[in-house]
C-alpha cells in the first residue's frame, strides 16, 4: 500500500460545499445540540468495523488490532473532549477527501436543498455523511490525529471551521484516529462525565462495540477529580456494547430502536415501522429493518441503491449491497446479519450468491406482510405512508412480476368518486353492474388527471376513474395488469363502443353543462357528420397529428389528446421526451366532440366554404391549429409553436370583439 510523503505542514481550503455546511453548522440551532456526539461516535464505530473487516480478509493487517473501541476523554484543564478509536485510520489523501471535500453521491441534491435557514438545514447534514462537521457546533477548533492501517506515517488535521485547514505529518505509534475538540465556552457540559454518560446511553447504547469513558482528566477548578468514583475506576464502558439486532425484541424499548435507526440512517425522524425478525430455517439470518416516517433525501437518486448494512456473524461487511433489496424498497434502512455467508465474501459473490437471493426474497415478504398488516389495522396511518413512499413502491408494479398482485393490493389511489385514498378492492366494490374494467387516468399530476377532458364521458355515466399522477404510472399501466380478474386500463384506450354501453346519468344528475345530443349527429344542412368533420380537421392539420376522430368520452370540452392503439399514453410520451429516452416526439392523436358548440361552429364554417374539400380544409386550417393547441394546454403541454398560437388567438379575439 503506497504511503503519502508529506514532510511539512500544508494549508488547504475547504471546497465550496463544505464551506456552506460549516457556515450552517457554526450557526445551527439544533433542537438537540448533543447530536454531535452521536455523529462522531458513529463515524468511529464505522472505522472500527472497517478495520475488523480488513483484518479478516488480510492476515497481515490483523496484528495489533486489539479490541475495537471508542473512548471519550474529557480534559477539564485543557478544555478538550477527545474521541479516540482503534479503527482503520486515515492517510493524507483520505483526510482531504473525507474532511476537506464532499465526494459522496447525492451531494448535488443535498446542496440544492440547503435553504440558508439554520433550523431547516441542520437536520439535513447527517443524511449525507457529513456529520463530522457537527463537531463545530461545540468546538471552535478541531484537531484530528490519525494513522492508516498498513501505513507507518501519521498525520494531524487542524481547522477552526472557517476558511480552511492544515495537514502535517506526525509520529504516531497506534493505528486509529483521535478527534480532539477544543470546546467553546458554552459547551462546558461536555466535559462532565455524567453528561457524557447520559448522551451515550441515549444515542449510542445499541452499538455493538464498547464506548468507553476515561474520566481521569476530568478535574474541577481546584484540581480534584470531578467524579471521585470515576477517578478510582479509571476507564469504564458506558454503553451496552451488544448488537441491538441480536437482543430479544421483548428487551428493547421503542426509544432504543429509534436511537439505532437515527444512528444508522443519519436521520432525525421517528421510524414509521420496525421489522425485527430472526430466520432459522434452511438459511439463518436476522433482520432489523426500519421504514422511515420522512422521505430520505437520496430517495430519487438515479442509482436507486438500497441502504441496508450487511453483517456476517455481527461483523460489518458493507452498506452497499444491491442484492439485498429491490430498488423499489430502497427507502428501507437497517441491518441484515447472516450466519451462513463467509467473512471474506467478495463483492462479486455479494451480487451473485443464491443465498442472498433467498434472503432478499424473505425480506421482501416480511416487508409486504408488515405493510399489509398496517394497511388493514390503521388505514389513516397507512395513507400517510403511501403519501410518502407510494410512488417508489409502485416501481415494483413495473419491475416485479412475482409480487405484482400483492403490490396492487397495497396500492392506493385518488378517485373521481371518493375523497382521500382508495384501494382497488374498494373500487371494485363500487363498480357499476356489468362493468368489467378498472378505469385509470394517467397524467402529469393528480390535479391534471382530475380536470382532464378524457374523463368527462366517464363522469357523465357515473363511472369511477382512478387518478394517477406519478411518473411510473405511465409504465406499469402499459403492461395491462389486472386485479381480481378485472383488467386495469387507461381511459384513453377505451373505445367509444365500450363507453357507449353505459347510459349517461339522468339529465338532472349528469355532471355536465354541455349539449347532450346524439354523437355524430348530422349538421343542420345535412352535409357533415362527426366523422366527416374529423377527416377535414385531420387534413387541415396534416402531419401535426396521427389522426383525428370523434369521441364519446368528451362532454364539456371540444377536444383532447388521446392514446393511439399503437403507443403509450400522452403523459408517458411527455415523460420519455423530457428524460431524453423517448426518441423523436410522435404526433398526437386528437379526439373531437362534435356536439360541442365550437365544433358545430366549425361545421358551419366548413359548410359555408362550399362543396370542395380543399376549400373546406383551407377554411378550417387556422381554427384546427387552435383546437389542437387548446387540447395540448388541457393536458398540461405547451403549444407546439407558442408564438403562432398567440397570433392566432389574438386574431380570433379581434374578430370576436369586432375590433
Amino acid at each position: 500500500m503506497a504511503e503519502d510523503t508529506l514532510e511539512t505542514e500544508e494549508t488547504r481550503v475547504f471546497d465550496a460545499d463544505v464551506g456552506r455546511i460549516l457556515d450552517i453548522v457554526a450557526h445551527a440551532l439544533y433542537s438537540e445540540r448533543e447530536v454531535f456526539l452521536r455523529e462522531l461516535i458513529a463515524n468511529a464505530a464505522d472505522a472500527c468495523d472497517k478495520r475488523r473487516f480488513l483484518a479478516q480478509t488480510d492476515d497481515s493487517l490483523a496484528d495489533g488490532a486489539g479490541e475495537p473501541a471508542v473512548t471519550l476523554i474529557p480534559d477539564t484543564r485543557a478544555r478538550t473532549l477527545t474521541l479516540a478509536d482503534t479503527g482503520v485510520g486515515m492517510n493524507r489523501a483520505e483526510l482531504i477527501e473525507n474532511l476537506g471535500t464532499i465526494a459522496r453521491s447525492g451531494t448535488a441534491e443535498f446542496a440544492k436543498k440547503l435553504s440558508g435557514d439554520a433550523k431547516t438545514d441542520g437536520s439535513l447534514i447527517g443524511q449525507f455523511g457529513v456529520g463530522f462537521y457537527s463537531a463545530f457546533m461545540v468546538a471552535d477548533k478541531v484537531v484530528v490525529e490519525t494513522r492508516r492501517l498498513g501505513e507507518t506515517q501519521g498525520f494531524r488535521w487542524t481547522s477552526d471551521g472557517r476558511g480552511g485547514y492544515t495537514i502535517e505529518p506526525i509520529d504516531r505509534e497506534t493505528i486509529g484516529t483521535d478527534v480532539i475538540l477544543h470546546l467553546k465556552d458554552d459547551a462546558s457540559e461536555y466535559l462532565d462525565p455524567y453528561r457524557l454518560r447520559s448522551v451515550v446511553k441515549r444515542w449510542s447504547d445499541h452499538l455493538a462495540l464498547p464506548v468507553k469513558l476515561d474520566s481521569r482528566k476530568a478535574k474541577d477548578d481546584e484540581g480534584q477529580a470531578a467524579d471521585d468514583t470515576d477517578a478510582d475506576a479509571g476507564v469504564e464502558t458506558i454503553n451496552a456494547a451488544k448488537a441491538l439486532w441480536t437482543r430479544p425484541k421483548s428487551e428493547i424499548e421503542p426509544e432504543t430502536y429509534t436511537a439505532f435507526y437515527r444512528d444508522i440512517a443519519h436521520a432525525f425522524d421517528e421510524p414509521w415501522a420496525v421489522i425485527h425478525n430472526r430466520n432459522e430455517g434452511t438459511i439463518e439470518y436476522t433482520n432489523l429493518l426500519f421504514i422511515p416516517t420522512d422521505r430520505p433525501l437520496d430517495l430519487y437518486e438515479p442509482e436507486r441503491k438500497p441502504r441496508l448494512r450487511l453483517h456476517v456473524r455481527r461483523m460489518f461487511i458493507t452498506d452497499d449491497c444491491e442484492a439485498l433489496l429491490p430498488g423499489w424498497l430502497r427507502f428501507l434502512r437497517g441491518v441484515v446479519d447472516s450466519a451462513d455467508l463467509p467473512l471474506n465474501v467478495s463483492r462479486e459473490m455479494l451480487q451473485n450468491t443464491p443465498l442472498l437471493t433467498k434472503i432478499r426474497q424473505g425480506l421482501v415478504k416480511r416487508v409486504l406482510g408488515e405493510l399489509e398488516s398496517r394497511a388493514k389495522s390503521d388505514a389513516e396511518a397507512y395513507g400517510t405512508f403511501w403519501d410518502t413512499f407510494g410512488a417508489v413502491l409502485k416501481e415494483g408494479l413495473y419491475e416485479d412480476f412475482e409480487n405484482r398482485d400483492r403490490l396492487l393490493g397495497l396500492a392506493r389511489f385518488r378517485s373521481t368518486e371518493v375523497d382521500g385514498w382508495t384501494s382497488l378492492a374498494d373500487y371494485v366494490s363500487r363498480m357499476k353492474q356489468n362493468q368489467t374494467v378498472i378505469y385509470v387516468m394517467v397524467a402529469d399530476s393528480i390535479e391534471a388527471a382530475r380536470v382532464s377532458p378524457q374523463i368527462e364521458g366517464f363522469k357523465a355515466r357515473g363511472l369511477e376513474v382512478l387518478l394517477l399522477g406519478d411518473p411510473i404510472d405511465g409504465f406499469w399501466t402499459m403492461m395491462t395488469p389486472d386485479w381480481g380478474g378485472k383488467p386495469i386500463r387507461a381511459v384513453g384506450r377505451i373505445g367509444d363502443d365500450e363507453l357507449a354501453a353505459f347510459p349517461k346519468l339522468a339529465e338532472a344528475d349528469a355532471p355536465t353543462d354541455g349539449d347532450d345530443t346524439t354523437r355524430d349527429a348530422t349538421a343542420a344542412d345535412g352535409t357533415l357528420d362527426g366523422a366527416a368533420l374529423a377527416d377535414l380537421i385531420a387534413r387541415a392539420l396534416g402531419d401535426k397529428v396521427r389522426g383525428v376522430r370523434p369521441s364519446a368520452r368528451l362532454v364539456d370540452s371540444p377536444a383532447c389528446l388521446a392514446a393511439g392503439a399503437d403507443g403509450p399514453d400522452p403523459a408517458l410520451e411527455r415523460l420519455l421526451a423530457r428524460s431524453g429516452r423517448g426518441g423523436p416526439a410522435r404526433a398526437p392523436m386528437l379526439e373531437i366532440n362534435p356536439d360541442h358548440a365550437l365544433l358545430k361552429a366549425l361545421t358551419r364554417l366548413a359548410t359555408e366554404a362550399g362543396d370542395e374539400t380543399d376549400a373546406r380544409v383551407t377554411a378550417l386550417a387556422g381554427p384546427a391549429e387552435l383546437l389542437l393547441d387548446q387540447a395540448r394546454l388541457a393536458e398540461g403541454e405547451a403549444p407546439a409553436d407558442p408564438a403562432a398560437f398567440a397570433r392566432r388567438l389574438a386574431s380570433l379575439m379581434t374578430r370576436a370583439y369586432g375590433a
